[in-house]
C-alpha cells in the first residue's frame, strides 16, 4: 500500500478500463496491438510484478515498476539512457530538435536557457491569458446549453487558444483551425509506429519517415509564419515580456550567453504549443469525464469553487480539492503514458544486467495502477492527494516525469488545468449523454477511444 493511502478512504468510482493483454502475447501480436494502443499490450503481470523482463526483436526489454529502479534510470544514471529510435522517429517531425528530443550538450543548453521562462514567477503574468480564454469558453458554452456538447473538442480548442495567447499574445482564431488540422493529420497518419520504425536503425529511413519529412516541411513553414506575425506585432523598448515568445527570445544560456537561433526557437515554439495544449486538453477531458461519472465529487468541487471565489476571481492556491481531482485524474489517465529509453552502455538495474541498446520502459499508466504501490489502484479517489494522506513516493507518481528531464512546463500546466477545471465546474453541472464506456487509447497521449457527448446545465 502506498504511503499516500495511510488512512481509510471509500471507493467512489471505478471507471472503465481496457481489457488487459495475454501475458503470453507474441512479439508479432504485441506489434499489431501497439498499432492500436500501447496500453493494450500489457498483461496482468505488468500490474503486479516489480520488473517484467522480456525480449523484443533480439533486444532485452525491462518494464520497471519499483521506485528505486526508476530513480536509477531517470536520476542516478540518466545520461546512460536516451530516447529510443522509434520515439525519435515519431516525435522529431513535429518537435524538431527541441527540448523533448535533444540529448547531451544540446539538451543541457536548451534546458538552462529555457528554465527562467517557466519558473512560477514567470508563469504568473501569463495567468490572465488562461483566465480570459477559459471565460470566453464558458460564455460560448452558456450560449449552447440546450445542445449536446463535445467537451473533448471544446477542451482542445480552449487549450490551443491558451497556448497561442501565452506564446504569442494574439488570438488563434485565424490560425487555430490550421494548427488543429496539423495535429490531427499527424496523429491519424504518422504518429503510430510501424514495424520498420522499431526494427531499423535510426540512420536508415523507414517508409513512414519520408511522409514525416514532407509533413515537417509544411509544419516548419507554418511555425515560421506564426513567429513572423508575432515579430511584426513588435514590443516597446523597456516593456516587460508579455508572453512566452518574448521570454524565449530574450533567453540566454547562463554559461555561454548564447541565444536560440531562429531554427532552434521555432522548434521550442512547436514543442511548447504541441506538448502543452494536447496534454492539458487530455487531462481536462478525463477530469470532466470522471466528474460526470461521479456527481458527488463534482458537487464537492463546485462547492469549493463557490467558497473560494471572490468577485468572480479564483486563487489557484486555494483550490485544494480541485487540484486533487487533477492529480487523481493524471494518476488514472496520465497524458504521457510511457517513458521509453535505450541503454547507451551496459548497466545493472535491480541486480539485472542491462546491455547496450536494451530497452527500458517506465510506464506511468502501469505505475499509477500497480497493485503493490496503490490501494484500490483502479478507483477514482481524489482525497488520496490531500491531507491526512501522505504524498505518494516521488518515483511512483510520474505525470510529468522525474529527474533532470522532468517536464519544464509542469507548473504552467497544473495552474492552467486547475483554474480551468474550477471555472468550468463552478459554472456548469456536467452529465454524460452517452452511456457507453469511454476507453483510453495509448498512441502519443492517453486519448479517449471516441468523443462522447455531454449535457451541461448552469449552476
Amino acid at each position: 500500500m502506498s504511503t499516500a493511502e495511510a488512512h481509510e478512504m471509500p471507493i467512489t468510482l471505478v471507471p472503465p478500463s481496457p481489457p488487459r493483454a495475454s501475458d503470453n502475447l507474441t512479439a508479432l501480436g504485441r506489434m499489431a496491438a501497439m498499432r492500436e494502443s500501447v496500453i493494450g499490450t500489457w498483461g496482468q503481470r505488468a500490474y503486479e510484478e516489480d520488473i517484467v523482463q522480456g525480449s523484443f526483436f533480439g533486444r532485452s526489454s525491462f518494464i520497471l515498476n519499483t521506485p528505486d529502479a526508476i530513480r536509477h534510470v531517470l536520476v542516478d544514471n540518466y545520461e546512460n539512457y536516451t530516447r529510443t529510435p522509434a520515439g525519435i522517429r515519431v516525435l522529431r517531425p513535429v518537435l524538431g530538435e527541441g527540448l523533448l528530443i535533444a540529448e547531451g550538450r544540446a539538451w543541457k543548453h536548451q534546458r538552462r536557457t529555457l528554465a527562467p521562462a517557466f519558473t512560477p514567477r514567470a508563469v504568473t503574468p501569463l495567468i490572465p491569458h488562461m483566465i480570459t480564454v477559459t471565460d470566453e469558453t464558458i460564455a460560448k458554452l452558456r450560449a449552447a446549453c440546450a445542445e449536446p456538447v463535445d467537451l473533448r473538442e471544446t477542451m482542445q480548442r480552449m487549450t490551443l487558444e491558451i497556448a497561442g495567447r501565452t506564446m504569442f499574445s494574439f488570438e488563434m482564431g485565424r490560425h487555430g483551425p490550421a494548427l488543429r488540422e496539423f495535429v490531427m493529420e499527424y496523429g491519424r497518419r504518422l504518429a503510430r509506429p510501424h514495424f520498420l520504425d522499431l526494427l531499423l536503425p535510426l540512420g536508415w529511413p523507414s517508409p513512414q519517415d519520408f511522409s514525416r519529412a514532407r509533413f515537417r516541411k509544411r509544419w516548419t513553414r507554418f511555425i515560421a509564419m506564426l513567429m513572423a506575425e508575432r515579430r511584426a506585432a513588435g514590443k516597446k523598448e523597456g516593456d516587460p515580456p508579455r508572453d512566452l515568445f518574448d521570454l524565449m527570445g530574450a533567453a540566454r544560456d547562463p554559461e555561454t550567453g548564447a541565444a536560440f537561433t531562429d531554427e532552434q526557437l521555432g522548434d521550442q515554439v512547436a514543442t511548447m504549443i504541441l506538448a502543452g495544449h494536447e496534454t492539458t486538453a487530455t487531462a481536462l477531458f478525463w477530469s470532466l469525464y470522471l466528474l460526470a461519472l461521479d456527481p458527488a465529487t463534482q458537487d464537492e468541487l463546485a462547492a469549493e469553487v463557490q467558497a473560494v471565489a471572490g468577485n468572480g476571481a479564483l486563487d489557484v492556491e486555494r483550490l485544494k480539492f480541485t487540484r486533487a481531482v487533477i492529480d487523481e485524474t493524471m494518476r488514472l489517465y496520465p497524458p504521457a503514458f510511457l517513458i521509453a529509453r535505450a541503454a547507451a552502455g551496459p548497466d545493472t538495474i535491480a541486480g539485472l544486467p542491462v546491455k547496450k541498446r536494451d530497452v527500458i520502459l517506465i510506464s506511468p499508466w502501469l505505475l499509477h495502477r500497480h497493485e503493490k504501490l496503490w490501494r484500490d489502484p483502479n478507483a477514482f479517489i481524489p482525497p488520496r492527494f490531500m491531507p491526512p494522506s501522505l504524498p505518494p513516493d516521488r518515483f511512483a507518481y510520474l505525470p510529468f516525469g522525474v529527474g533532470a528531464r522532468v517536464c519544464i512546463g509542469a507548473h504552467f500546466a497544473l495552474v492552467e488545468a486547475t483554474l480551468a477545471l474550477g471555472k468550468l465546474i463552478g459554472a456548469f453541472r456536467v452529465e454524460l449523454l452517452d452511456k457507453q464506456p469511454v476507453l483510453p487509447v495509448g498512441v502519443v497521449t492517453t486519448q479517449p477511444d471516441r468523443s462522447p457527448m455531454f449535457r451541461i446545465t448552469r449552476r
